[in-house]
């Protein structure tokens, strides 16, 4: 037995019936190494084993991979303008509530998103996907720099209620089944009110060469349908072939996953260190390493790309300088290239930071000028009135943050939204006053290229 020589199932429940029966707390939490699990095998078992929220979270360089099965405790708010703080109280009361054994430098750990607006009207398009959400697992995967852990928490009054599901899922990972990579074939794809995506492009220009703001992002969608069940394992499965430099992330509930690539971090803090990356300005790779230098060398050069990247590298300096003793950063961008496109990318350092919490960087930072624009309000007012869509969590923070308040946040784009037979893709661009309609559109179907080939789906685009 490869894992249960490691991880044996009847000592884990014979540990958790014996701390729950003395518990003084509501909850207990059992951490026991591992060996030999495939991360996207393990979230491929949840639904098969009788969980009905999972998740997964991968940073860009592999090394730190959490997957989560269950929930022994959510965090959940439609709150607007305290959603940050309420769930930064809700998360400090929840760290309280633990008894945690086995391995004790494994801190509890809570994983989920928040919506890009709180104060856009809401469709049903993002049921379950509320203002802010937050989940304990109750089995979590953790991965970190080649050490696998295995964390079960459960209610001290529920231990037998979900022992049998965990007994299931520790069945199954002692033989683990290879992921499948088939996928249903496309039966349609469907523009998300192109015409008026393109006229809102035009208004905003209008608005931003009369002053009103420097600049808007403006996203669209597309809907895919497929004749049959789209298994959120398998497109998780081609992301991490096909991106390997990305953040890999996936959050289900119910059968309706949010998955994607990102390949911008928003904020992580490790104690008093905290760093960002301002992404902003793209083209796509060329067809040649020859084509390919050429673009990049237009990218860094063209005043567009220059301008719309400096909104975003001011605003994070800005915050940084005002939590941390020191910032450092770069005095130009460099090129991120990517399978499908490459951006203008500054990677920011902040030391000596003074919040203890990540969740209030997250906050500050939200939305930067690469996701909403600037001057914030008036973009995101002109979002509001002009962008045909409910972006519910895409181009929103997700990420995760431990019980010290350490944590990683990504921006949710390169993404879409799963349901059944169903797919919902976004992606979206900066407007400035140099944009062109015709070429942000094209910049679009660029940006929506990772989930598409994820889904097995050929563009033309």
């Amino acid at each position: 037995m490869r894992v249960v020589a490691i991880v044996s199932q009847h000592k884990i429940q014979q540990q958790l019936h014996e701390l729950a029966a003395n518990a003084a707390r509501p909850f207990v939490s059992w951490t026991e190494p591992l060996e030999d699990i495939d991360p996207v095998s393990f979230f491929m078992q949840g639904p098969s084993c009788g969980f009905r929220e999972r998740f997964f979270w991968s940073d860009r360089s592999g090394s730190t991979i959490f997957v989560g099965l269950g929930s022994a405790y959510t965090i959940e708010t439609e709150e607007t303008d305290g959603r940050f703080h309420y769930v930064e109280q809700q998360r400090q009361r929840w760290v309280e509530q633990i008894e945690r054994y086995g391995e004790a430098d494994m801190p509890p750990l809570l994983f989920g998103g928040f919506a890009f607006d709180p104060h856009q009207p809401r469709t049903s398009v993002w049921r379950g996907f509320p203002a802010g959400k937050l989940i304990a697992p109750t089995v979590l995967l953790s991965v970190k720099n080649g050490r696998t852990l295995l964390t079960v928490t459960l209610p001290t009054d529920g231990v037998e209620r979900d022992m049998e599901r965990i007994g299931r899922l520790f069945r199954r990972i002692e033989e683990p089944q290879p992921v499948s990579a088939t996928l249903p074939a496309l039966v349609s794809d469907e523009e998300e009110e192109k015409e008026r995506w393109l006229a809102a492009v035009r208004q905003a220009i209008a608005s931003i060469r009369a002053g009103r703001l420097d600049k808007v992002v403006l996203a669209r969608s597309r809907r895919l349908a497929f004749t049959g069940t789209i298994d959120a394992a398998a497109v998780l499965a081609r992301l991490r072939e096909q991106q390997p430099f990305a953040y890999l992330f996936a959050f289900e509930q119910d059968g309706r996953c949010f998955i994607g690539a990102s390949p911008e971090q928003l904020v992580q803090k490790e104690g008093e260190m905290c760093q960002s990356v301002c992404l902003a300005g793209s083209v796509r790779r060329g067809s040649s390493p020859g084509e390919d230098e050429q673009l990049g060398a237009w990218l860094q050069a063209d005043s567009k790309n220059r301008e719309e990247h400096q909104f975003v590298v001011h605003m994070i300096r800005r915050v940084f300088s005002s939590v941390c003793e020191t910032v450092e950063m770069p005095t130009a961008p460099q090129l991120l290239k990517l399978p499908h496109i490459q951006h203008l990318c500054t990677p920011v350092v902040g030391r000596g930071c003074q919040e203890p919490s990540v969740l209030r960087l997250v906050e500050m930072m939200h939305p930067t000028p690469a996701l909403g624009g600037t001057p914030r309000e008036r973009a995101m007012e002109a979002i509001r009135s002009l962008e045909p869509l409910d972006r519910g969590w895409y181009a929103a923070p997700i990420g995760w943050v431990d019980a010290d308040g350490n944590g990683e946040w990504a921006v949710a784009i390169r993404s879409g939204l799963l349901d059944v037979d169903k797919a919902m893709l976004f992606a979206g661009c900066g407007i400035v006053a140099h944009s062109d309609p015709t070429s942000e559109y094209e910049e679009t179907n660029v940006k929506m290229a990772p989930m598409l080939s994820s889904l097995g789906v050929m563009s033309n685009d």
